[in-house]
Order: structure tokens, then C-alpha cells, then sequence
């Protein structure tokens, strides 16, 4: 049998794919939810893209009380790098909106796009993150975080009781994984 190729959906995946099976018990509203669902994940992803062009070269979007604009300009306000990696370990990393430490003051925004609401312990995981690979005690150093979502900023200062659990919990479930792996290698 000589299969046909299809080369340019190599590394792709199907909305309706046979990894993501559940869906041949979906109803038909279902799977246009599933799928509206699926389109607003992939404009946050176009959205944060944007908002990184913009940060990086310093165009600010007109004032106004929109959850993109307001992110954006803040950034840009606060000199805050984009899209910047955190990395404690290869099983714990994860990539901040936009982040900026200066005068022992840390700062983390995030912008989210969707309709659920967001957490502030990813923020506060973003901060512990920062700490550990930097080697910086979060009782020496100020921290503000934000998120941006529904035309609204939700502020937090987080305190060392918030910081500090999260970052023994990453030292330890780092601890858990490797002896996992070693066993099994």
C-alpha cells in the first residue's frame, strides 16, 4: 500500500483527532462549545504574542480601561521584559507574561484572555521560581504581582508565608521526581 502523504500536518493535531477521542460522544452543541473554546485559546495565544511585540519595542496601545491595553502599557511603564523564563529544574520551569526586579522589588504581571477565572498561585509559583534561581530570599525583597483579565487588574503582595512554602514544595516534589527517574534509569 502506498499511503498518501501529508507532509504539511506533520506535527499537527486535528480538533477532532483520534488522540483527543472524547469528542465521538460529544452532542453537537458540545462540540461547538469544545471548539469556540478552542479558538479563544488559540487568540490568547496570537494576543500574548502581540503584547510581547509591543513590550519589547515600547509601542504603547491607546489609554483606555481594556484588559490588552492596559497590560501592555504597564509593562512598558515598568521596563518589564516579556515572555521570560523561570527555571528551577527540567521538571519545573514555567515562562512569566512579563516580569522586571529592580531596587529588590519584583514584579510579575500576567495577562489572561480567557472567560475562566485566573489563580493567583500561578503568580505566586512565577515569584518562587524567581527566588530559587536566583538565589534570592523572598524575606530581602519586595514583590507585587497583577493580573490583567476582564478589563480589571487584580493586585497581590505576596508575603514570605505565601513564597516560601511554594518554594520547598518545588525543592521537594523536584526531590520526588528525580529519585523516580534515577530508579528508573
Amino acid at each position: 500500500m502506498n499511503f498518501n502523504r501529508h507532509s504539511n500536518l506533520e506535527g499537527q493535531h486535528a480538533f477532532l483527532g483520534a488522540s483527543k477521542y472524547h469528542w465521538i460522544n460529544y452532542t453537537d452543541d458540545k462540540i461547538a462549545d469544545s471548539y469556540v473554546r478552542f479558538l479563544a485559546t488559540q487568540k490568547g495565544t496570537v494576543l500574548h504574542a502581540f503584547a510581547a511585540q509591543c513590550i519589547l519595542l515600547g509601542q504603547k496601545l491607546p489609554k483606555s480601561q481594556k484588559t490588552l491595553n492596559m497590560y501592555v502599557n504597564d509593562a512598558i511603564g515598568y521596563k518589564m521584559t516579556p515572555e521570560q523564563i523561570l527555571y528551577y529544574s527540567p521538571n519545573c520551569f514555567g515562562t512569566t507574561d512579563a516580569i522586571c526586579f529592580r531596587n529588590n522589588f519584583l514584579r510579575i504581571h500576567d495577562l489572561k484572555t480567557g472567560e475562566i477565572d485566573a489563580h493567583i498561585e500561578q503568580l505566586e509559583v512565577y515569584a518562587a521560581l524567581f527566588c530559587l534561581e536566583y538565589h534570592i530570599r523572598p524575606a530581602d525583597i519586595e514583590m507585587e504581582l497583577r493580573i490583567y483579565q476582564h478589563d480589571q487588574i487584580l493586585y497581590h503582595k505576596p508575603t514570605v508565608e505565601d513564597i516560601l512554602p511554594i518554594m520547598d514544595r518545588i525543592i521537594t516534589a523536584d526531590k520526588v521526581i528525580n529519585k523516580i527517574r534515577e530508579e528508573e534509569g
